[in-house]
This record gives C-alpha cells, structure tokens and sequence, in this order.
C-alpha cells in the first residue's frame, strides 16, 4: 500500500498540496480487530436511532429464514415420505401429494410474507437514518463557531454532508438480511449436525473458514476504502472552488490551469477507486467459489454416511439443499463485512464533525427592549489565531442610543472584525462589550439575535422567494416586509417583479444585481427592528444617493436604531452624527465629520484616497 501514498514530484506545487495523502492520516497499520470492534459499535449507534424499524426488519428476516429452513425439512420430508416410496417402490400416492403441494405453498407464502416485511423495513429505517444523521449535522454544525469553520474547507464540508452520510448508512440495507443470513447459516449447521455429526463437523469447519476469510478481507481493505474517500473529498473540494471561482478563473485565463487542477485530483481518486474494485474483485470471486467448495466435500462425506447406514438419502438431500442455498447468505454476511468497513471509513469523516465542540456558549439573560441601544467596548483585544498578532487591542468606543455613526480607517484597520464583535460571531480575547451595561456574552442568543443585526458587503441571497429571504424565519406581516424594503430603498424593482414579494430569486440571487442582494439583505436586518443595526460596507454596491437616502430613511424610521457603518464614501460620512478612526487596531480619534477633517490629517488623506479609488474604478449604481 505504500506505494499508494507517494505523491507524484512531477505535479505542480499547488496540486501536489491539494493530493497530498498525508493530511487523511495514515490507517495502514489498522488492527483487524480495530476494524470489527469500531465496525459493531457502528452497526450499534445507527441500530439506536431506528430501533423499532431495524428490529421489525430482522423480524421479517427471521422469519424468512425459519421459513428456509422449514421448506428445507419439507423437501427432505417429501424425499423420504413421497418420491421415493412412489417413484422408487411404486406405492400408491394417495393424500401425500395434497399434503405435498399444500406444505410448500405454505413454507411460499411464509418465506414470502418474512422477505416483504424485511425489505420493506430495511429500506424504512436506512432513509430514515439517512434524513435523521443529516439534520443532525447540519444542526450541529451551524451550532459551531466561526474560528472553527475558519479551520474547514467548504468542499470537504459538502462531502460530509452528502457522500460520506450516504456511505456512513448504507450498512443498514443489507443488516436486517445479513443477521437472516448468519442464523440461517447458523441454523443450518445445527441442523447439519443434528442429522450427522461428522457430516456437520465438516459444514462447520468449512463454513467458519469461510467467515473468518470475510474479516480478514474487509481488514485488508480498510486502509483502501478510507484512501477512496479521502481522494473523493479532494475532488468534491476542488470542484467546488473552481465553479465558486468561475468568474475570476475566466476573467483572468485561468481556464486550462483548473482543468489541469482538476485532472490531476481526479486521476488520483480513480486510482484509489481501482485499488478498492481490484479487491472487491478478487474478494467476491473467492466468495462466489466458496460454496462450490463447500457442497463438494459434504456430498463425498454425506454418500459415504449413507453407504455406511447412519444418513438416509432423505437426510442428505435435506444437508446438500441447505449447503446450496447458502450461496447468497454467505454472499450477504459478505456483504455486510464490506459495508460495514466502508461505512466505517465515511463514519470516520461524520464523527470529525459530530465531534467538534468549538461552540461560543449562550448567556442566560433574555433582558430585550425596543429603544435604540447604547454599546461599550472596553479595552477589546482580538486575534483570530492564538499567538499571531492581535487584530485590535485596547480598544475603547461608546456609541450613543439613536445614533448613526461611522467606521473609518484603512485596509486592515480592524473595521470589520470590530463588527464582527459587535455581532458576536467572535468573542474578545480581551476586554468586554456591553449592551445597555449588559454583557454580551452574557445574552441569551436569541435575545442577542433579535437586537442586534449585521449585514455584510458580501449580501448573500437564499434560493428561495423575496419573502422567505427577507424573513429568513422571523415572523412578520406582508405590511412590515414591505416597509422595512421600502427602508432599504427595495420596494420599487421588488413591485416590479413578475411575482413580487413570491418571485423566486434562484441561486445566490443569480436573477438581481450586487446592489439589489445589498438592499435586500438590509431588509432582512430592518424587518426584525434591530436596537444595533451593524453595517459592514453594506452599501457599497449602491449609487451615492441611494446609499444616502437610506441613511435618512434609517434615521426617520418608526423604529430607529444605532447604527454603527463602515463608511467609505465622504458623502456617507457626512451623514453619520459620528466618526470613529480606527488605525493599527485601536481607536485614533472620534467626533464629527467636520471635527476630524480640522484635526485629523490622517482622516482628510483617507478621505480623499477613497476618492480617488472609487474615480479610479468607476461609481455608477446597481440596477
């Protein structure tokens, strides 16, 4: 397997980073018994979460199985008791074909009730395990913080979510039929030995060879399976950065370099994936032989049996028909031994996730209000990788109840992490903030989450109607949704879309433009009537005017609240009551517009190079 893991030298840095093997950890070395001790503790977790579905299945399996091997009794009965004595020695046949005819449609009609009832089980419980652990992720992982989704890559995220849940459950489909299998297996050989010892000596021995080369085939390729997976992420990564980057790998080329990329990942996860069939391969073609195997030296044993006097022809047929059956239950306690190992290794990716207890921890004070709030930070220091340079550190900033105040300073000033404060998707490493001389860490979330509302530059739109975007959850009239994108300067292209409020705005909002997901996304913060309304460059899509009239409307409205915007444009900071000048991480000076353009020089050059940015590229609105 070693071989396996060498990453090609002749790849390109960049792809010889993204299929590096070593970061899956190597699982060589994985102990047999490893693998069955994590693989029946597997079956055991996800037994738990169906119970009563799982346990009605294996009923149904039982029962086709006791069903088996009833008819396989019948058939030898039918042996000794009708074929033989009729065909054989010419007696009459009298009731003994009714008989006959009436035992095997019974034994027909059982096995058949036991194989519906454990297919139609089967399947109940595996989708719904299935629906069951994927809302469970996602809930959990939207319970996690952001430093630790800072650690994760999207693309192995959506892997999880999708392939590796599917692979983690598959198991559960041929469970039911597998423990069907081991008792009709273990049936058999009780009842082999029941009608000879030394014949059910040999079934025995052959069939726990058998078994024990199952387990040792689903160790061997452990290892295999979990290289697979691993490459299948990578794929699922790298896929999905070169299609989020689409547009900047056409605007600068870049075409041939991502399909180059892409190849390379790609032939790499086929290569797991033939190691992995090449295995299967060989291990189904030892399976398919085995009862092959097996049938012949029990048919030598079982005539010698009978030449001898202690086995009747009756007997053996009974022994040779069960032996012949157990082709396809030897195939699924085959079956089971493999899946259990590949959902083991896709189990392996859910629990990395499942397991991750980055959480910021809720406060319990519910106290809430309607007025505008009024916010302190004291002494605020923050890095967002422990022994790395701080982002902010002894920041001190007071906002004012009612008022609009801007954030100023330059590219990496710390701006938009002291939004992020604000918001609580981050906590200080140093110092506190308060609302209203409350804690913030010591709200309840969703005391928090109703007065206090962040809205990025990036807008990000939900596939999903006007309404369901604007609403995201909370409950508000039609009324209140059209005011607050009235505020947001909104209701106008709203009203003029085929389906207004219900118009379905696709994929990231694919149908509207940069400043339309802006104001949108502003109504989806206005609609909750926020105490703090937090706006990390929320405009900068919007013409001048338009960002200017919804700073007014903001200031007008029934419900007014503080605003703290990270303001860009002299015109936009011209309106706010307030300036704040942030610089290496700390607050430089605050006081109005006027004031600072007077004292602060630095304030005056920042100014004018957004300025002379914005001339550079261009203003002009978004439609």
């Amino acid at each position: 397997m070693s071989a396996v893991h060498d990453v090609p030298t002749s790849l390109p840095p960049v792809q010889r980073a993204v299929a590096d093997d070593a970061e899956r950890g190597h699982l060589d070395n994985i102990a047999p018994g490893d693998v069955a001790r994590d693989g029946v503790r597997h079956l055991a977790r996800l037994i738990r979460l169906r119970p009563l579905a799982v346990a009605i299945a294996i009923v149904g399996s039982i029962a086709f199985v006791a069903g088996v091997l009833v008819t396989s009794l019948v058939i030898g009965g039918l042996t000794d008791d009708l074929l033989i004595p009729v065909l054989g020695q010419g007696e009459p046949r009298g009731p003994r074909l009714t008989d006959a005819v009436l035992a095997v449609l019974g034994v027909g009609v059982w096995r058949a009730v036991g194989i519906t009832v454990r297919r139609t089980s089967a399947s109940w419980a595996q989708v719904t395990v299935l629906a069951d652990i994927r809302r469970r992720l996602v809930e959990h992982q939207l319970g996690l913080s952001l430093r630790w989704y800072a650690t994760q890559r999207v693309g192995d995220l959506l892997a999880v979510n999708d392939a590796h849940v599917k692979l983690a459950t598959q198991v559960l489909g041929p469970l039911p039929f597998a423990v069907g299998a081991v008792l009709l297996t273990t049936g058999s050989m009780a009842l082999v030995l029941s009608l000879d010892v030394l014949l059910g000596v040999t079934v025995v021995a052959i069939l726990l060879l058998a078994v024990t080369g199952e387990l040792v085939a689903a160790w061997a390729t452990f290892s295999a399976f979990d290289l697979e997976q691993h490459r299948k992420s990578v794929v699922s990564r790298v896929a999905h950065e070169s299609i989020d980057g689409a547009q900047t790998v056409a605007a600068l080329g870049a075409r041939d370099h991502e399909v180059r990329r892409f190849a390379a990942v790609v032939a790499r996860s086929r290569d797991a994936e033939v190691l992995v069939g090449k295995r299967w391969s060989w291990f189904r073609a030892t399976m398919e032989v085995l009862p092959s195997l097996i049938i012949v030296p029990v048919i030598v044993v079982g005539a010698l049996r009978v030449s001898a006097g202690a086995l009747s022809v009756g007997d053996l047929v009974t022994a040779s028909y069960l032996l012949s059956l157990l082709t396809i239950p030897l195939a699924i306690i085959g079956f089971l031994v493999w899946d259990t190992a590949h959902s083991l290794t896709g189990w392996r990716r859910l629990a990395a996730v499942l397991d991750a207890d980055d959480r910021m921890p809720s406060g319990v004070d519910e106290t809430g209000g309607t007025d505008p709030a009024a916010v302190a930070a004291s002494g605020v220091g923050f890095a967002y990788v422990q022994d790395e340079p701080a982002v902010l550190h002894g920041l001190d900033l007071q906002l004012h109840p009612g008022t609009t105040v801007g954030l100023v300073g330059a590219t990496g000033s710390g701006k938009s992490t002291l939004i992020s404060l604000l918001a609580r998707l981050w906590d200080p490493g140093e110092g506190d903030i308060r609302i209203d001389g409350r804690d913030l860490r010591g709200m309840q979330d969703d005391a928090r989450t109703s007065q206090v509302a962040l809205v990025g530059q990036d807008a990000f739109v939900f596939d999903d109607t006007v309404r369901g975007n604007v609403l995201l959850g909370h409950e508000a009239t039609d009324d209140e949704v059209w005011a607050a994108l009235a505020i947001a300067e909104a209701d106008g292209f709203v009203r003029a879309l085929p389906d207004g409020l219900d118009h379905l705005l696709g994929e990231r909002g694919t149908s509207l433009s940069g400043g339309q997901r802006q104001r949108v996304a502003l109504a989806r913060a206005l609609v909750r009537r926020p105490r703090l309304l937090l706006l990390d460059d929320a405009t900068s899509a919007l013409d001048p005017s338009v960002e200017a009239s919804i700073l007014r409307r903001l200031r007008d409205a029934d419900a007014p609240s503080t605003v703290l915007l990270v303001a860009t444009r002299p015109a936009s900071v011209a309106l706010c009551d307030q300036i704040v000048l942030l610089g290496a991480g700390t607050v430089q000076a605050t006081g109005t517009h006027a004031e600072l353009l007077r004292t602060e020089p630095a304030y005056a050059r920042l100014l004018q190079a957004y300025e002379r940015e914005r001339a550079a590229r261009g203003t002009g609105g978004q439609r």
